[in-house]
Parts: C-alpha cells; structure tokens; sequence
C-alpha cells in the first residue's frame, strides 16, 4: 500500500486521538467512585435488611402488647364482676362464697402474671424501636454518603464525556484527511493490536512495541519509497517514518 509521507503523518495524529479516547474510556470505568459507591450500597442493603428486620420486630411486639393488654383488660373486668357480686351479697352459700374467693384470688394472680407480659413486651418492643430509630440513622447516614459520591461521579462523567465529544470530533477532522485504504488498515490494526494500529519509527526503534530494528530491517526500511506504508516486522504495525527515526 501507498500513501504520502504527509498522510502517515497525520496517521499518527489520529492515532494519539484514538489513545486520548481511550484513556478518557478507562478513566471512566476507573473512577474511586465505582468502588466507593458499590460499597456504600452493599453497606446500604445490609443495613435496609436490618431495618425491615427491626421493624417486623417492633410490629410483632405492638401485637403482642396488645394481646396481652387486652387479657389483661378481660381478666379485670371478670375480677370486678366477681367482686361486685361478692359485695353485693347476692351470694349467701358459704361454698358459693369459698368458690367465689378463691377465684377472685386466682384471677388477680392470673392478672399479676398477664401485667408482667405485658411489662416484658413492652420492654422488647422498646429496645426495638431504639435499634429502628438507630439504623433508620445509619440508613440515613449512608444513603446521603451514597448520594454525594454519585453525585461525584456524575460530575466526573460529565467532564469526561465533554473533554471525549471534543477528540472525537477532532478526530473525525483529521481521519477524514486520511486516505480511506490507509484508515480502513490503521482501523482493522488498531482493533487487532489493543488499540495501536500505527506508531512512530524512533530512532530505529518501532514505538508500538517498543523493539528495535536489526540492521536488515533498517536497510529495507531505508530503500523502501517514502510513499510506501512500512509495516512494523515484530508487530506488524504501520510504522510512521519521521526525521527523528534515526535513518
């Protein structure tokens, strides 16, 4: 393949382009954030499942609380009826009487018994409202962690995709000054090659991999036409010709 000396020359222009993007692309995917922000969400999912965990708790104790309430209220009310008709002295056989006592007596243990539930759960349901009122803290705490730092990388995004759009546009200026043959085989080497697909004759030394030429090398890159697209013999790279390659 033939193309001016000039053309390989911007060749190489667009080439520091297409590194330029690049590095834009992995600087995007390398943003701290990415790992900040997936770390204060595991943390966020932990704690939110603590939450519901706190929460169901605290419901399940309201319940409980007035269960017991309520036993509480219908042995009280039974205890009053059974003394109202003690008082009232509607009930005049000594067995009924004995009866009577003892189950007045029963039901004010049995109401003693219930209180001391109802005294228990009530203290359950309070630690787990504190440990909701702590952890919808640290939901809190974490989430607006989670929002700054997304906040964050949003922002870097935004200047990276703008300082992008700006090379992208300039490199589609200067590859549209390239001959189509010669792009479409920087293209296809730059796929290939992670995205080097020309690089620079230094000194004798090929900058796309970075290995010197042996003396053969260098004498049929010295006799080839300067119109001629040299590719690279160690990584088949097109190798850009310049004054400082050392020829």
């Amino acid at each position: 393949m033939n193309a001016a000396p000039a053309d390989q020359i911007r060749l190489l222009d667009v080439q520091a382009l297409d590194v330029r993007l690049q590095q834009l692309a992995h600087k995007k995917k390398s943003l701290p954030e990415h790992a900040e922000i997936e770390s204060l969400n595991k943390d966020l999912a932990q704690l939110r499942d603590l939450l519901v965990a706190a929460t169901t708790e605290e419901s399940d104790c309201a319940r409980e609380q007035t269960k017991a309430e309520q036993d509480v209220d219908q042995v009280r009310q039974r205890a009053n009826r059974d003394q109202q008709r003690l008082d009232s002295g509607a009930v005049t056989s000594p067995k009924d009487l004995e009866n009577l006592q003892k189950e007045i007596a029963s039901l004010a243990k049995r109401q003693g018994d219930l209180e001391d539930v109802v005294l228990e759960v009530m203290e359950r349901r309070e630690s787990a409202q504190e440990r909701v009122g702590e952890l919808t803290e640290r939901v809190s705490s974490v989430q607006s962690k989670t929002d700054d730092a997304t906040g964050r990388r949003d922002a870097a995004f935004e200047e990276i995709d703008g300082e992008a759009g700006t090379v992208g546009k300039e490199r589609e200026v200067v590859a549209g000054s390239v001959p189509a043959d010669l792009l479409k085989l920087y293209d296809k080497l730059r796929e290939k090659e992670g995205g080097i697909g020309a690089a620079k004759l230094y000194q004798r030394r090929c900058e796309g991999c970075r290995l010197e030429l042996n003396i053969t090398e260098v004498n049929e890159v010295k006799a080839a036409s300067p119109d001629t697209v040299v590719r690279c013999e160690n990584c088949r790279r097109i190798l850009v010709r310049t004054s400082e390659s050392g020829l």
